[in-house]
């Protein structure tokens, strides 16, 4: 199976609940961001989170510079990958999959 085809339900499912919980949230995600770095145990998690986001966004850039595109395009998954993780390279998989620029 091709990846944007596993990507993409991962996606939606992702984008609605975080779309959900940010309705719901009685703080914002600044808010949210910094309660959890208060503390080392949820800091850590955190921390993992971005070593492993920016690996992401290395996985991006290079990928992208592997099918000669400019750099410029990469930039708004590199953006949502910074805000929301996850959801940067998923989209990222499932664009360049489904516009049938290359199989992943």
């Amino acid at each position: 199976m091709r990846a944007p085809y596993i990507a993409l339900p991962l996606l939606l499912a992702f984008t609605l609940y975080t779309g959900w919980s940010m309705l719901i949230a009685d703080q914002s995600l600044i808010a949210f961001g910094l309660e959890l770095m208060a503390r080392p145990d949820t800091a850590q998690v955190v921390i993992d989170l971005y070593l492993m986001a920016g690996l992401a966004c290395l996985w991006m850039v290079n990928d992208t510079r592997a099918r000669g595109e400019p750099l410029r395009g990469v930039l708004p998954y590199v953006l949502v990958t910074i805000v929301f993780v996850s959801a940067g390279p998923l989209l990222y998989i499932v664009v360049r999959g489904l516009c049938g620029r290359g199989r992943q």
